[in-house]
């Protein structure tokens, strides 16, 4: 007798089974950029080289001039203001980027553009010697260009690749692969820099350098699952006529103009935007702060960081599924409390052995805020536009990243303390999460159902 025929997917025509295997695959290579992408977040922006340019950038005082204006701060600062206006590059245009993704249906081509640029940046950062401050800044500018611009496009793709009901623990398991991607490149880097002899490497400095190039490398190569595996929806509407670069300029206005329609979204990027400063400004500024207020040792500074790697791979999976068992926002709001209580610790810690317990608490709950953000987001947004509106996010994302190392390196020149900067920063999770208390998920994602509904309807 022969052997009945499998069912066909009436949208794919493959059977369930191979629709099955497909779908695991493509959650799997969209978790990897995530994998692949944190070593940018951690060799680079978190550790070393915000260590290294300390040390190529002059003590004390810095003058910059551009025509008459003159400029007076210190390395510390410099390094806040690069963070904080290379994100304001990439931030204002996202949406208008997103769109274009969205209408050409290029979200994961946008996505690989924007990655292997920040690679190939990351990498030349081993051109920067003693003394090379500004070109450290030219080149981690782009190469934070690109880490930004591309999460554009990775989160968009978030809801391609999630099943039903899954999109927290989906959005938490990218970060707890990033802990572990990020954490075992740094593991790596920290030991060419402990032991730069045991790989014939003249000394630490040049140990610092070939780090870089070892996040070039393993950004680009761990990428590659994610270009080849991810299954992007493509765009299903009618496009009207124009070029890409019209519509999307034009569909971007119309949303800003009409997205305080999305009450219940607007006001979650309203809160974002707030609690995301604290967040952002804390993950950029604890190196910094451990070395030159507590006078802690390289080393230890290093331990605490593979420390939250190792604790955020647990912490990701951990809140993921408690979203999905409390429900993203309340999951939030108590992570955000827990953000106040780190903000106080660090503002009273004095020794070594307190930042060891504060690397803990913000290990617990970083993966875990930012994946529920996501995901929280994702469910509150039509299906057919995720770039375009993770362009929005990551606006809200990135302008709370201008404004919260902005807001720190003005208050250590004002006061001549990092700790009045550091306590500032609990402000901005205390208004965030009363903002977020406004928010309604279930309301706002019925209306964004009953939006693409009737866009798919005409």
């Amino acid at each position: 007798m022969a052997r009945k025929a499998s069912a066909t997917d009436l949208r794919t025509g493959e059977p369930p089974e191979q629709l099955a295997l497909s779908a695991r695959r493509s959650i799997l290579g969209w978790v990897f950029y995530d994998f692949a992408e944190s070593a940018f977040a951690t060799s680079v922006l978190v550790a070393v080289l915000p260590i290294y340019y300390l040390s190529v950038a002059p003590k004390g005082d810095i003058v910059l001039t551009m025509g008459s204006w003159r400029i007076t701060t210190a390395a510390t600062s410099l390094w806040a203001y690069t963070v904080s206006f290379s994100t304001l590059l990439v931030a204002l245009p996202s949406p208008v980027l997103g769109a274009i993704a969205d209408f050409s249906g290029a979200r994961k081509a946008s996505l690989g553009l924007f990655s292997y640029v920040g690679a190939l940046f990351s990498g030349l950062l081993i051109l920067v010697g003693q003394g090379d401050y500004l070109l450290a800044s030219a080149l981690f500018a782009v190469a934070n260009i690109g880490s930004v611009g591309g999460n554009i496009f990775y989160n968009s793709l978030l809801i391609d690749v999630a099943p039903p009901g899954k999109m927290d623990w989906v959005s938490g398991k990218g970060f707890a692969y990033g802990y572990v991607g990020g954490g075992a490149l740094l593991v790596a880097n920290l030991v060419m820099l402990a032991r730069p002899g045991w790989f014939g490497i003249p000394s630490i400095e040049w140990a610092a350098r070939i780090s870089f190039v070892t996040v070039g490398v393993w950004w680009a190569v761990f990428a590659l699952p994610t270009m080849l595996w991810v299954r992007e929806r493509p765009f299903s509407g009618e496009r009207p006529p124009g070029s890409y670069l019209s519509l999307s300029l034009r569909r971007t206005w119309q949303t800003l103009h009409n997205i305080v329609g999305y009450r219940d979204l607007f006001i979650f990027l309203v809160a974002y935007l707030i609690f995301n400063d604290g967040i952002q400004t804390v993950i950029v500024i604890a190196i910094p702060y451990g070395k030159e207020t507590l006078g802690i040792e390289t080393g230890t500074l290093m331990g605490v960081l593979v420390l939250i790697q190792a604790i955020g791979v647990p912490g990701s999976l951990l809140w993921g599924k408690i979203a999905e068992r409390w429900g993203a926002k309340r999951a939030q709001m108590v992570t955000l409390a827990i953000w106040s209580g780190v903000v106080i610790y660090a503002w009273r810690m004095t020794s070594a052995a307190e930042f060891w317990v504060l690397g803990f608490l913000v290990g617990l709950v970083l993966g875990g805020s930012q994946a529920i953000s996501r995901s929280l987001y994702g469910a509150m947004i039509p299906a057919a536009r995720t770039a375009e509106f993770y362009g929005f996010f990551a606006m809200s994302s990135r302008f709370s990243s201008f404004l919260g190392p902005l807001a720190f390196g003005l208050a250590r020149d004002i006061t001549g303390s990092m700790r009045i900067g550091v306590l500032v920063l609990i402000a901005f999770f205390i208004v965030g999460v009363t903002v977020l208390g406004f928010v309604n998920v279930e309301r706002g994602a019925r209306l964004a159902a009953v939006v693409e509904g009737a866009r798919g309807a005409r």
